[in-house]
């Protein structure tokens, strides 16, 4: 009995006025690029680098990344293209599907590495900021495999089956595990945990990437056991598995070894940009320049005003002791002057005296 089931597009392709097709597979890998420059580029600012850089550089690691997806997919899936009654023209047809992350992920390094070589910037500090975004995207990206009915898993009764109705290339409908809402799921879940153990451990030198390569991969070896699509087979697993076992090893000994020869972060991520700062989420904030000048202006007026305070009160102590000093004088030299007018007075008021007592002697004689 039914319960509950997700429900397949009828199509995945939709006509715009008839003329413009308009594939859900595109749709999901274009907002998967966006929303991984986005997160991408708000991390690097937080980290010291200069608005628009991330964006520079992916223009070079997204060609790169999807031609390098094509070509693993195609490498790996050859029956696909080349066997007998095959047309090896649909090697080309990449909005039909068929991208191998694993590709994607070595040559999108190498468009990466032409970018940052352009721009001065270390490609590790870069991959960093990028990590969880690239994560983000691959979540968005699997729901791609919706639209074109791809990429499920063994069948199932499950509620949340995938009802797959379309029969073309072997295709039998039916309910089916969905392991690209798995995958979708993972990764996001991966992006979260490169965000907190960035903001934990301040992870650097390209060491939150190598976290995020190893816990995808721990997450796509479970999924990709459960695909029924046509794969190669080695020692009774799908080659992709083995892929993944090899790429875990190899990030989880990446990490060690960063780790004992170049701890810490990165002090500079990109010379001559303007300081940044980083909050506890990890999230891009810039330091407001403006802010700390009027706050450095406003010390350096109080400072002024201080010192004018302190230089006036020493001059107004200064005019208040030259004043006393001015006033001791004067009354200095009025208590002199007084004295003098005095010494004067006594002397001629003696000297009447004197002549009167001569003239009542003669009038005697």
């Amino acid at each position: 009995m039914e319960i509950a089931y997700i429900p397949s597009p009828s199509r995945g392709v939709y006509e715009l006025f008839g003329v413009i097709p308009l594939r859900g597979y595109a749709f999901c890998i274009i907002i998967g690029v966006f929303v991984a420059v986005w997160l991408g580029n708000r991390r690097w600012i937080a980290r010291g680098g200069r608005p628009g850089t991330v964006a520079d550089i992916a223009v070079w690691a997204v060609p790169f990344g999807l031609v390098g997806g094509r070509l693993y997919h195609v490498i790996t899936d050859y029956q696909l293209y080349f066997s007998e009654g095959q047309d090896w023209v649909d090697a080309f047809k990449i909005w039909e599907g068929g991208l191998g992350i694993w590709g994607a992920i070595a040559f999108g390094a190498v468009g990466a590495w032409i970018g940052c070589r352009s721009r001065g910037v270390p490609l590790p500090a870069w991959a960093d900021a990028l990590a969880p975004g690239i994560a983000l995207a691959q979540a968005i990206g699997r729901w791609g495999n919706w639209f074109n009915q791809e990429l499920y898993g063994r069948e199932t009764d499950l509620p949340w089956a995938v009802h797959i109705t379309s029969s073309t290339d072997g295709r039998v409908p039916g309910y089916y595990h969905p392991t690209f809402l798995y995958e979708s799921l993972w990764c996001i879940g991966v992006a979260v945990l490169v965000i907190w153990a960035d903001r934990r451990f301040k992870l650097g030198h390209g060491r939150a990437f190598a976290l995020y390569v190893a816990a995808y991969c721990a997450g796509r070896f479970w999924i990709e056991a459960m695909r029924v699509d046509e794969a190669h087979h080695f020692l009774g697993m799908r080659l992709n598995e083995w892929t993944s076992i090899v790429v875990f090893l190899l990030a989880v000994l990446y990490i060690v070894l960063s780790a004992r020869l170049r701890p810490g972060r990165e002090e500079v991520v990109e010379p001559g940009a303007s300081d940044g700062d980083t909050d506890d989420d990890g999230a891009a904030v810039k330091l407001d320049k403006k802010s700390e000048d009027e706050d450095s202006e406003e010390k350096d007026s109080e400072e002024k005003d201080s010192e004018t305070k302190v230089s006036e009160g020493k001059k107004s102590d200064a005019k208040k002791s030259e004043d006393a000093d001015e006033k001791e004088t004067a009354e200095a030299e009025s208590d002199s002057s007084s004295g003098s007018s005095e010494s004067e007075t006594d002397d001629s008021s003696s000297s009447v005296e004197a002549k009167d007592e001569e003239a009542e002697s003669a009038k005697k004689a």
